[in-house]
């Protein structure tokens, strides 16, 4: 697949090396060139980097994101992979309802909202598992977009959750702060839920 990335930090380059690793044609948009050029050969603007790609991961800081891809130009058709958060001080969403904000400033584009729950090292583990099971990543998005991002979460090693459509991206967006919050203040988050079978 080809897949661009708008940004060129933690990131970026740790699903982009994963994605790359895993066959795929990774193109990267970043302020920084110095800094793309590290995560791959291939560099573009921001608007190159959307015509050359069928999705592209929005690796870059909450605030700018509506004007990254204001700047794409055109990006009817393609899956935007919004991975981003916008969280300050004290676990507190900034920007509630990122994912949509995306969606509405990119008509026709296709938003999936992942990758957003884990820290940048967790992404860049070969692969993603713990106690000998492959970490879980909830998509929230259209269905046929969630399938394409679904193959993506597969190549790095983790296991997809489709979890409904972009209105419950604000779901996930809370859990993410709500969790912060847990594991800034020493808890293991994950211990608040028991197993399936139970």
């Amino acid at each position: 697949m080809r897949i661009g990335i708008f940004g060129a930090g933690g990131m970026a380059e740790a699903l982009g090396g994963q994605w790359s690793g895993a066959g795929h044609e990774v193109m990267v948009a970043a302020r920084d060139r110095a800094k793309a050029e590290k995560i791959s050969t291939r560099v573009g603007t921001w608007a190159e980097t959307a015509r050359a790609s069928d999705a592209i991961l929005l690796a870059i800081s909450a605030p700018s994101v509506t004007e990254v891809v204001a700047a794409a130009g055109n990006l009817a058709g393609r899956i935007l992979i919004d991975c981003t958060n916008a969280v300050g001080p004290g676990a507190v969403l900034t920007i509630p309802d990122q994912a949509e904000r995306i969606a509405a400033a990119a008509p026709g584009a296709h938003v999936v909202k992942a990758f957003n729950l884990c820290h940048v090292d967790v992404w860049r583990m070969t692969p993603p598992m713990f106690d000998g099971r492959p970490l879980a990543v909830p998509l929230c998005g259209p269905p046929e977009a969630v399938e394409v991002v679904s193959s993506l979460v597969r190549d790095i090693g983790c296991t997809p959750l489709n979890a409904g459509g972009l209105d419950r991206a604000r779901l996930m967006e809370a859990t993410m702060a709500f969790t912060v919050g847990l594991w800034f203040g020493g808890h293991d988050a994950q211990a608040c839920f028991p197993p399936l079978p139970a």
